[in-house]
């Protein structure tokens, strides 16, 4: 399996002229999988040897403006690029529970009409990932609405076995999310590769005694 990793921004705060706000791409299989995508993500890939019509995952660590404010215009410049496909698999989001509703309200109030499906699965947080005081409940946010109008997803609970969220399983690896203390609830993204057998000559083995 091939992994390759793109800084785009490193940036926090705010972008900069040199330099763009929190943004890493990870190409697999010919595949590109976006971590955070802060102000500035957009010129950072045209910039780049990166395709952004190749992004098919988006995972963000938490809804701090400059991780994922860049999100509603990268989606709308993948669908002026893009073509209606009925038959297109939906570009998966990864975030915080409050990611739905931001991505679809921003979307709805701006008129954006996307040529390809997305889905946005949540991680519904613990408390114990910030500071008391900054912790919001948006587990009832835009509830009735959003159900019948946002786009489909998932919402994820932390497994306490594992005492992490499980986001993505394939032949090769898994994807799981875990959770980090920060001034609102972040989650950090492990990337596991699952053992490969190796191939043996057993009757090369035998033949060396």
């Amino acid at each position: 399996m091939s992994l390759d990793l793109t800084f785009l921004g490193t940036g926090s705060a705010y972008p900069s002229p040199a330099r763009g706000a929190s943004a890493l791409v990870l190409r697999r299989e010919g595949q590109c999988w976006l971590f955070d995508c802060g102000e500035g993500t957009q010129t950072q890939l045209m910039r780049s040897h990166l395709r952004a019509a190749r992004i098919t995952k988006i995972f963000i660590t938490h809804l701090h403006g400059d991780h994922f404010f860049g999100l509603p215009g990268l989606l709308c410049t993948l669908s002026l690029q893009s073509n209606p496909d009925p038959n297109k698999p939906p570009v998966d989001i990864y975030g915080p529970l409050g990611l739905r509703s931001f991505l679809w309200r921003s979307l709805e109030l701006s008129h954006s009409q996307l040529l390809f499906p997305y889905a946005v699965h949540e991680l519904v947080p613990t408390r114990d990932q910030c500071p008391a005081e900054e912790f919001k409940d948006f587990s009832g946010l835009d509830r009735d609405e959003a159900t019948h109008q946002g786009p489909p997803g998932r919402v994820l609970h932390l497994d306490p076995g594992e005492d992490s969220y499980l986001l993505v399983e394939d032949e090769q690896l898994v994807v799981r999310a875990f959770r980090l203390f920060h001034r609102i609830p972040s989650f950090g993204f492990v990337l596991e590769e699952k053992p490969r057998p190796g191939r043996l000559n057993v009757q090369k083995l035998k033949d060396l005694g």
